[in-house]
């Protein structure tokens, strides 16, 4: 697999706390990359550097080779990097079709709340690709009304109406009872690949981590501390103990070497 983004010597500071301190990291086209890590390690910081949502102090970030170090998050979508957020980015007050057709037409410049709800051509895109995600029943229900995994869906849906060839997902299971998760990520995971979008997705549950991250990158105080393949990373003492809290008796070993 080749290279599709890459971070090198990525830093930022806030006062005296390094959220980001040398951050080198390549994202291979096509695979589901998992970070995880201790609340206030930087892995949302990255997210935001990456978007253009903060503007890192040193390094730089490339994407396809071309370097969008601080760009502005309207210029990186263009370029095909979306996000979604912890909490879910929708228009309350809009059915779920709507919002779609929204972010539909947002892809096209289009920032107008009216104009994308009678483009039929836009509404038609909305809908297949609700279908794509299983939301068709819930098409004509005000997203105030949705359940959180529904509404986590809804959201991952509108960042995948941009068109992205890379997708950053801040906590994609934040929120959705246990019973729902595994069902929301099967989901995305499916239209993700069939769509062949690379994902990077920041993530606490390890469960999920382990079923469906290609590799697994450890956070910790602002840098890299393992990088490899779920069953290496989530076995290691150091991981099992500083992100999981699982206790080994007599578990003494570091982190894996960052590979």
């Amino acid at each position: 697999m080749s290279v599709l983004l890459e971070a090198r010597g990525l830093r930022l500071a806030f006062g005296g706390v390094k959220a980001a301190d040398g951050i080198d990291l390549a994202v291979m086209k096509g695979e589901f990359l998992a970070i995880i890590g201790p609340n206030g390690a930087g892995k949302t910081t990255f997210i935001n550097m990456t978007t253009g949502y903060l503007r890192p102090q040193g390094g730089t970030i490339t994407f396809d080779g071309a370097d969008i170090t601080g760009r502005k998050p309207r210029e990186i979508v263009r370029r095909g990097i979306a996000r979604s957020f912890q909490l879910p980015q929708l228009f309350s007050e809009h059915t779920v079709e709507e919002n779609a057709a929204l972010a539909v037409a947002s892809r096209e410049g289009i920032w107008s709340p009216l104009a994308p709800l009678l483009r039929p051509a836009w509404r038609d895109e909305a809908r297949e690709l609700l279908a794509r995600f299983g939301l068709l029943p819930v098409a004509a229900q005000r997203a105030d009304a949705l359940n959180e995994g529904t509404r986590k869906l809804a959201d991952i849906a509108m960042a995948v109406a941009l068109k992205p060839r890379v997708l950053l997902m801040d906590e994609p299971t934040s929120g959705v009872a246990a019973s729902e998760k595994m069902a929301v990520v099967e989901t995305l995971a499916r239209v993700l690949r069939d769509a062949g979008v690379t994902a990077v997705f920041v993530e606490h549950d390890m469960d999920v981590v382990e079923r469906f991250a290609d590799r697994v990158a450890v956070w910790s105080q602002g840098k890299i501390a393992a990088l490899g393949p779920p069953a290496q990373i989530l076995a290691d003492p150091a991981v099992q103990r500083d992100v999981i809290g699982i206790e080994r008796p007599g578990a003494t070993g570091a982190v894996a070497a960052h590979a």
